[in-house]
């Protein structure tokens, strides 16, 4: 599951019926103008948290509230106050999920800025929601609604004892679900090229609702009269379109 970058390719836009309506479009008309100054665009639907509110929501980042790890660091399950957001005893208020980026991570703050920046905009029930943020000196966190049935990915290679073998019905919910996320990131106000659609990005929710996760890759797709955009080959081996990789 390595992910990849090579030469310079042309992504076509290849334009489907839109699945989304106007509620679920974007916030704003300038994303790719802000994300190449650098800066986080403002939502009035993210919470911009301190370093130590998340040190106490995930009980000091304990081992055991370790839900899954990867290049980019580690992601903990923690507890927030339902209505201000403040840190709250485990089993009380609002279960969340902290993305901890590592200083040392591969993804670095460039792509942490991405997703911040494309879920604080974006909003569609096949997409995870984006609860907040810290950039607090040199800490860059993501803070997640909680997606209790984790990764398809596990589902589907059953990685842990409490995963069983999923239905036909469900597997089907599942797929469904994932294509009406990436169609509504294709016919958005702003179209988006999201350029890393693997199982371990379709996360589950309690009733098996798919939705995508993980947009450090992001671009903005093609403006105005274009219809191709030129981009860097990004994504991961064996789930990118080969015709995409050979271009």
């Amino acid at each position: 599951n390595s992910k990849f970058t090579s030469k310079d390719v042309k992504s076509s836009n290849n334009s489907t019926q839109s699945m989304s309506s106007l509620s679920n479009r974007t916030d704003s008309s300038n994303l790719s103008t802000t994300m190449s100054e650098g800066q986080i665009l403002p939502s009035a639907n993210l919470k911009a948290f301190t370093f130590n509110d998340l040190k106490s929501a995930t009980r000091n980042f304990r081992p055991d509230s370790v839900l899954g790890e990867g290049g980019f660091g580690c992601v903990f399950k923690g507890w927030v106050d339902e209505q201000g957001f403040t840190a709250s005893k485990p089993g009380s208020g609002i279960v969340i999920a902290v993305k901890k980026l590592n200083q040392e991570s591969l993804q670095g703050h460039k792509e942490w800025l991405t997703e911040v920046n494309y879920l604080g905009q974006l909003h569609h029930p096949n997409l995870v929601k984006l609860t907040g943020y810290c950039a607090e000196d040199d800490h860059r966190l993501l803070v997640y609604e909680f997606m209790s049935k984790g990764s398809l990915e596990n589902h589907l290679f059953r990685r842990g004892s409490s995963y069983q073998p999923l239905s036909w019905a469900i597997r089907m919910k599942i797929a469904t679900g994932a294509a009406k996320g990436l169609a509504f990131l294709h016919n958005a106000e702003k179209q988006v090229i999201y350029r890393d659609f693997k199982t371990s990005n379709i996360l589950l929710d309690s009733h098996y609702n798919a939705k995508l996760s993980d947009f450090g890759l992001a671009k903005d797709g093609p403006t105005g009269d274009k219809t191709h955009v030129s981009t860097r080959v990004m994504g991961t081996y064996g789930y990118a379109a080969p015709k995409y990789v050979a271009t």
